[in-house]
């Protein structure tokens, strides 16, 4: 480097998913969350989670409550291809079937609002 160039630090583009940053989205309800997502989410959500989409929400609080601080939690495997990533879901790792073997996959907050199934191709 010349001696006139400054090295500038790297600015991250912070996430928002419609215009709510990730840590709002956390606190939110699930019927603030459902006026946010597109229509055929909003109508599965006003629907309900049946038991096994509960089901495996609680096994990803689970994983992440006995994980260690500062590592990445255990993954939980599923089939469910047809479950729309939730904020409470970000940071996790599922194992997603994908008729043959279980991909896995880190959840992302880019990955909001969209299918599991769609990642594990």
């Amino acid at each position: 480097m010349a001696d006139g160039e400054v090295k500038r630090k790297r600015t991250f583009k912070k996430f928002t998913y419609r215009g709510i940053d990730l840590d709002k989205l956390l606190d939110m309800t699930s019927a603030e969350l459902t006026q946010l997502v597109h229509c055929r989410a909003r109508r599965r959500f006003t629907r309900g989670l049946k038991r096994k989409p509960m089901a495996l929400i609680k096994k990803l609080r689970k994983a992440k409550r006995n994980c260690p601080e500062g590592e990445k939690p255990e993954a939980v495997r599923t089939h469910l291809r047809n479950m729309i990533v939730t904020p409470e879901m970000v940071g996790s790792i599922v194992g997603i079937y994908n008729g043959k073997t279980f991909n896995q996959v880190e959840i992302k907050a880019e990955m909001i609002g969209h299918y599991l199934g769609e990642f594990s191709i």
